[in-house]
């Protein structure tokens, strides 16, 4: 990730810093708990007499001391889940409570960046720090299907606005399952504010959950890191470009918004070719239609995404518009995580 040694500070003094609050959260745990169950207290001396008495055993040559004291020590420490559990307590509870249990907060696991970290970086190169806080209200848990039609129909498909969401959800979901284990690429088409976008975060939501790094670009902001590396803007133009290579997920956002040009259409040909070569998944969305599509970015382009992507096409009443009016079907059914 391409980071200066500022950035990369800060991001370790962020490490530090919730480091530092797990260790003062489990103090205080440790210093309330133990002053309402002083029995925790003798436990932890019982535990520590036990060990040394048993280590000079061993050194004596006891063949029975081991077993002895891992006996005696599970029955310790049972004994002391056993206080925790029975006032409520989780048996874990003098843990730190870890944001990311996997490398505990350290950003490295056996000295290679933790996932978080490798995300974290990427946040903080792309400024995504805004898509966090959209995905804290764009996700499944949010989504509803109240603003799609069971009445109005699509003639070439013969479904209704709710069952080409519904058939779109079941997709998505299948993309995010199967994400480790099955290549594939989504690509959102059709009108304006019809939930495209906001499936695209869903989407995202779950995968960055799940440990995954994910980039999201504009379409526009996507072609300008494209500019930046050929045309030699900035230093670190050589990394930005790797990383749109390198991310397990790659989110383009509305495409066919950016000023389109021989230079963008050999660029997304590029991007769109080598995720595929490299078995990276993309995620499209788009109001362009498929005739569009063709004359502003190529047969061969149209080629490869019709080949390799998935294609969802959406519609309906622009949902923007139905929530300023108040409007929308009765039914808030949710659509859940699993």
């Amino acid at each position: 990730m391409a980071l200066s040694n500022p950035q990369y500070n800060a991001l370790i003094r962020r490490y530090e810093e919730r480091q530092l609050k797990n260790q003062h959260i489990v103090a205080e745990r440790v210093r309330s708990v133990y002053h309402d169950f002083p029995r925790l207290s003798e436990i932890d001396d019982a535990i520590s007499s036990l060990s040394v008495a048993q280590a000079k055993k061993l050194i004596d040559g006891d063949p029975e001391a081991l077993s002895y004291l891992k006996k005696e020590l599970a029955a310790l420490i049972d004994e002391k889940k056993m206080i925790l559990t029975s006032h409520g307590y989780p048996e874990n509870y003098f843990e730190p409570p870890y944001l990311c249990p996997d490398c505990k907060d350290t950003g490295y696991i056996n000295g290679r960046k933790c996932h978080c970290f490798q995300q974290a970086a990427i946040d903080l190169v792309y400024t995504q720090s805004n898509i966090r806080q959209i995905l804290k209200t764009e996700n499944f848990q949010n989504f509803t299907y109240a603003y799609y039609s069971d009445s109005l129909n699509n003639p070439s498909t013969g479904l209704s606005s709710l069952s080409t969401a519904k058939k779109a959800v079941d997709l998505c979901k299948d993309f995010i399952r199967t994400f480790d284990t099955d290549f594939k690429n989504l690509f959102f088409y059709g009108d304006t504010g019809i939930g495209k976008t906001y499936l695209s975060n869903c989407v995202a939501k779950e995968l960055l959950d799940s440990g995954h790094s994910v980039i999201y670009f504009t379409a526009s902001s996507l072609f300008h890191i494209f500019e930046k590396k050929f045309f030699g803007r900035e230093a670190d133009a050589d990394k930005d470009f790797q990383n749109i290579f390198d991310c397990d997920l790659l989110i383009i956002d509305d495409l066919g918004t950016e000023l389109s040009n021989s230079f963008t259409t050999s660029q997304l040909f590029l991007c769109l070719n080598e995720r595929i070569l490299r078995q990276k998944s993309v995620i499209i969305s788009t109001n362009l239609n498929l005739g569009q599509l063709v004359d502003t970015y190529s047969e061969r382009t149209f080629s490869r995404i019709s080949s390799h992507y998935t294609m969802i096409k959406l519609f309906g009443n622009d949902i923007r518009i139905q929530k300023k009016l108040g409007t929308g079907t009765s039914s808030h059914s949710v659509v859940s995580k699993n």
